[in-house]
């Protein structure tokens, strides 16, 4: 009932109602995997992403790789991705770290939708792309991701490539990641272990170690965490200038 109740509230958009209800209705389930995983297949049923993951992520011994891991908006997603030029594994690992996959997710910040876009980010944007921009462009879920997807793609190449480096961006703005790789070269684990700011270390390791596991359930079946870390990390040398506007 507990969960019921939960989940008409979040459908009634008092999501923050609904989410201590099936928090507080999930003490009942505690250390019993089938009811959990039953639980998180509602919410999934739902498309209630973030009780979906978060109640799948309290098992112990069984373990639902669809429910922690699922793919939401696929079709919009492998769109944009395609025309971003971006492995979707990544952009998915990002979202399902920034919204949990809530589409109207805004943060206290102003970040808003699935990839989490700040207004002043997503307004440079889509300048770059030629798009117009108002206020509320980011509630539209293809806008958003393709917003997102394009400044991820320009972080990239910013950082040559390397997701580390370009994820600590998207999370902290490009200026400091750009200050953090000088100093003596460092195999890229240990550098993601030396990222002043706890929120962004966690959020790296987090993105990178999501993406891995979307790139096997998407059929990559050799894809490993290393190859999205990259060997090492250092200053930069020669490849393309500093794009100073990036913001």
């Amino acid at each position: 009932l507990g969960l019921t109740r939960a989940l008409r509230l979040i459908e009634l958009g008092l999501r923050s109602e609904g989410v201590r209800e099936w928090n507080f209705a999930l003490r009942d389930l505690a250390g019993d995997d089938r009811a959990l995983l039953a639980a998180a297949a509602r919410a999934c049923a739902a498309a209630v992403w973030d009780r979906c993951i978060n109640t799948s992520e309290r098992t112990q011994a069984q373990l639902d790789l669809a429910q922690r891991y699922p793919m939401p908006y696929r079709e919009q997603v492998l769109a944009q991705a395609r025309a971003a030029g971006l492995d979707p594994a990544d952009p998915y690992g990002l979202m399902r770290q920034e919204s949990r996959f809530i589409s109207d997710a805004r943060s206290g910040v102003g970040a808003a939708g699935l990839m989490q876009v700040m207004p002043a980010t997503a307004r440079w944007t889509a300048r770059q792309l030629g798009l117009p921009y108002s206020p509320g462009a980011l509630k539209e879920l293809d806008f958003n991701l393709r917003i997102g997807m394009a400044y991820l793609r320009r972080v990239l190449d910013d950082f040559g490539g390397a997701l580390p480096l370009a994820a600590a961006a998207y999370n902290a703005g490009p200026g400091r990641p750009r200050r953090w790789r000088e100093g003596a070269p460092l195999d890229a684990a240990a550098w993601a272990e030396t990222i002043p700011f706890s929120e962004t270390r966690d959020y790296v390791k987090k993105v990178l170690a999501n993406a891995t596991v979307y790139a096997r359930l998407m059929g990559n079946e050799d894809a490993r965490l290393r190859q999205r870390l990259g060997t090492q990390i250092g200053p930069r040398s020669g490849g393309p200038a500093i794009d100073e506007e990036l913001p």
